[in-house]
């Protein structure tokens, strides 16, 4: 005791502002079930596992710690599990997950020596046990960002349930014995409460169910309301009330009445069908979260260095995907695990290791590949959550620091900036660097001119030409049988379905094909012409990521995902999209003129789509201003505009070509969109300020971002970013996978499949897998590893 009274002034009170760690470690997945529990730190208050307190001794001086540990409290082994009455998690009569409950237990202890001291205790300093009970009453900074308990919505009451008209048919519904009146179904019967009939509810994608003839009663007759029948009871809120127009079971506050009036004593009746939350109650409750399935083949789960998986922390499953890949990369594990310790990172860290990029991803490394957090509870894994990861890359960043899913692939962007950024005092040990590579395009020009343009990459975005599929034909008669039948993808299987097979050698010709550039400006010729581009690499990266762009814009700015496989070999050679640079006999484009390439951005008129207005009758200079300020995309919107401004008192004034302002926050919406200011700029000045406009003209214009670039610069010479870059041979090898499911980038789930050891792996959050069946065409990321010449 007198040893703590020495070190009171080390001791600090929690303010409301301090952010205190008692869940986890701030260096290591240790926590208070760890064998050694957790110390925190009673003046910087955080929290570290037995075997790292010391090393916070030795940088800070601070002595005095909390210690946690938890401990499994015995189960009498015929207790019967808790079944849960609510489709919940983490709250009250929801899923447990079979979680053991356990007891804490507190100590002070007072390094160098492990001096401990029980709490609580009335023998301890005020200030001590105020600054405990503070912490212990605190909420821990690692939850804080934790997903909220996810419970089912509670169901409403019905618009259609409160005006309900029923018809006077006279029907008289039986206690039992019910036989859908379409087909022979005997179970999952629905009444309609408009007019009595009793059908079969909807089908099952794999032929289960019913034969959906009472959701097409509805399509026939709009009578909105249905109970199914086997679910009334004595509780009539517990009766399964399905609306219709609302799409969603409901509540029907005068259930009663609308029974009645066919005859049905509810008070009488028997339970003998689940409703439709307790299906999907009783289907989430069966799910065996310990068997990954492909194919139907059970997966067996593997364990060890390497084989650890990351507990999803709330639509997170983007992030684990994207790191378990990484960290099968030589360049990560030597920088963050095998050539950096836990110590040494820790060293290097400023004072609070938990906002520090570099500690945290060491952390990660260490818990990922030590195998030290990869060992079998009741035959499968926990994970490690990584928390503190995901606040310190997601820091700043409105998205990533959300609940919300992500795009894996803006992620992995993201996650090299700010890993390039942490190593740029040492770029030598800059693990981003493999994945970099030099892009060259080169653009003819109609007068036989050339100019290189170079920039770096990391990722090969590449289209999907699904006009190259091979299966033409099956997909013909597929979409042909569609037709004939009338059926939707929706309702057919997955084996029914014939998806468009596009081979990888096909998308990565795409790329390097020959692209044709309209309007643009050529410094030889003074004027706008057609050109061609062509893009090849410069380099070849230690590392190749291939982006599938499965996500497209259909009009309206509607997201779609390509339903489409991609044959993907395991070794691809990309030899021949090696750039080869200034040919003999080629001669560069001049030096772009700055007034001149000013003035080839000003705003023309379409030529074609002004005689077609002119011989309407219109003049001349109406048609050019009707064509220019519609951005050129056609006659019916120019016929628009110049009918909607023909009484403009300026529609008479010549056409200024001067340079005119345009609306500062129009600029900054299209920089937010990642466009250049100066060609956001000439885009608003083009499209006369639209922005949806203006956003056209700059996909339309690829030349504009270029004449504010070194266009003629010559591919002789290298600069010394480029030259610093990885190179080798084309010939790669496929070891990773992250494959999306869900209709958008933004919703569904991510998974990894990793070549480890010669047999694939597939990571499914905390899950880890021997995988038997990859599924190497539905990849939407693929990451290759360069083989060795």
């Amino acid at each position: 005791m007198e040893l703590l009274r020495s070190n009171m002034s080390r001791v600090q009170i929690p303010e409301p502002t301090h952010r205190i760690y008692k869940h986890e470690c701030c260096l290591s997945f240790d926590t208070p079930r760890s064998e050694g529990g957790l110390f925190v730190d009673m003046n910087s208050f955080l929290a570290f596992g037995k075997e790292y307190v010391a090393w916070n001794y030795e940088k800070t001086r601070n002595p005095v710690y909390l210690h946690i540990k938890e401990s499994p409290k015995s189960v009498p082994e015929d207790r019967p599990l808790k079944k849960p009455t609510l489709l919940a998690i983490g709250v009250d009569g929801g899923f447990d997950n079979n979680e053991p409950e356990y007891e804490e237990s507190y100590s002070i202890v007072i390094l160098p020596d492990f001096v401990s001291l029980p709490f609580p205790s009335v023998e301890l300093p005020e200030k001590v046990r105020i600054a405990v009970d503070t912490v212990l009453s605190a909420v821990g900074a690692e939850k804080r960002e934790q997903v909220a308990a996810w419970t089912a919505e509670e169901k409403k009451v019905s618009e259609h349930a409160l005006a309900l008209q029923q018809l006077k048919s006279g029907v008289l519904i039986p206690p039992s014995g019910w036989k859908c009146a379409k087909c022979d179904k005997t179970e999952n019967l629905w009444l309609n409460l408009t007019d009595g009939m009793i059908l079969c509810g909807r089908k099952n994608w794999d032929g289960t169910g019913g034969n959906n003839h009472a959701v097409e009663h509805y399509k026939e007759t709009a009578y909105p309301l249905a109970v199914k029948l086997g679910t009334i009871t004595a509780n009539l809120e517990a009766a399964d009330v399905y609306s219709y127009p609302e799409d969603d079971s409901v509540l029907d506050p005068h259930l009663a009445q609308h029974l009645a009036h066919f005859g049905i004593d509810f008070s009488s009746m028997q339970k003998t069908e689940m409703t439709t939350a307790e299906r999907e109650l009783d289907q989430n409750t069966n799910f065996d979260w310990n068997r990954i399935q492909e194919s139907g083949k059970e997966l067996v789960p593997v364990f060890g260095p390497g084989y650890t998986g990351l507990v999803n922390l709330g639509n997170s499953c983007y992030l684990a995907a994207t790191m378990q890949i990484l960290f099968s990369t030589h360049s990560f594990i030597s920088r963050y695990f095998s050539h950096q310790s836990l110590k040494l990172a820790f060293e290097m860290a400023p004072a609070d290791p938990t906002l520090d990029i570099n500690m945290q991803l060491t952390k990660l490394g260490h818990g990922l590949l030590s195998g030290k957090y990869s060992i079998p509870v009741a035959e499968r894994q926990e994970g490690i959550p990584p928390r503190m990861f995901k606040s310190v890359v997601a820091a700043g960043h409105a998205e990533f620091s959300s609940m919300r899913q992500q795009d894996a692939l803006d992620f992995f962007l993201h996650l090299l900036d700010k890993v390039e950024r942490g190593n740029n005092m040492r770029p030598d040990l800059d693990p981003t660097r493999s994945f970099k590579f030099g892009v060259e395009e080169k653009i003819l020009c109609s007068s036989g001119k050339v100019s290189y343009n170079k920039r770096d990459d990391c990722i090969l975005s590449l289209n999907i030409p699904l006009q190259e599929a091979t299966n033409k034909d099956e997909l013909e008669a597929f979409n042909n049988q569609k037709s004939d039948q009338g059926s939707e993808e929706n309702n057919m299987s997955t084996d029914e379905i014939v998806r468009p097979r596009v081979p990888l050698e096909a998308c990565l010709a795409m790329f390097s094909s020959p692209e044709q550039i309209r309007d643009y400006y050529s410094t030889a010729l003074k004027g706008k012409t057609t050109a061609i581009k062509t893009t090849s690499l410069t380099s070849f990266p230690d590392y190749l990521v291939l982006h599938m762009r499965k996500f497209v814009m259909e009009a309206g700015w509607v997201p779609k995902k390509l339903d489409v496989y991609i044959d993907v070999p395991d070794v691809i050679d990309i030899s021949h999209m090696r750039s080869k640079g200034l040919q003999p006999g080629e001669e560069l484009l001049p030096d772009d003129v700055r007034e001149e390439a000013m003035e080839s951005a000003q705003p023309v008129a379409n030529e074609e789509i002004v005689a077609q207005l002119v011989s309407m009758g219109f003049s001349q200079l109406h048609c050019q201003k009707a064509a220019i300020n519609t951005s050129n995309t056609g006659v019916e919107d120019a016929m628009t505009w110049l009918l909607s401004h023909m009484d403009d008192p300026d529609i008479d004034a010549p056409i200024s070509h001067q340079t005119s302002d345009v609306d500062q926050s129009s600029v900054d919406t299209l920089i937010s969109f990642g466009f250049a200011e100066e060609v956001a700029r000439k885009a608003l000045k083009a499209s006369g300020g639209d922005i949806e406009k203006a956003t056209d003209w700059i996909f339309n214009n690829p030349n504009a971002s270029i004449s504010d670039m070194d266009v003629s610069s010559s591919n002789s010479a290298q600069t010394p970013a480029q030259s610093e870059l990885p190179d080798g041979g084309g010939r790669y090898k496929l070891f990773g996978i992250v494959s999306h499911m869900g209709t958008s980038t933004h919703c569904g789930h991510y998974v990894a499949h990793i070549m480890k050891e010669g047999r694939w792996v597939i990571f499914n959050d905390s899950k880890v897998g021997i995988s038997t069946n990859p599924p190497k065409d539905m990849g939407y990321l693929y990451f290759f590893q360069r083989l060795d010449n």
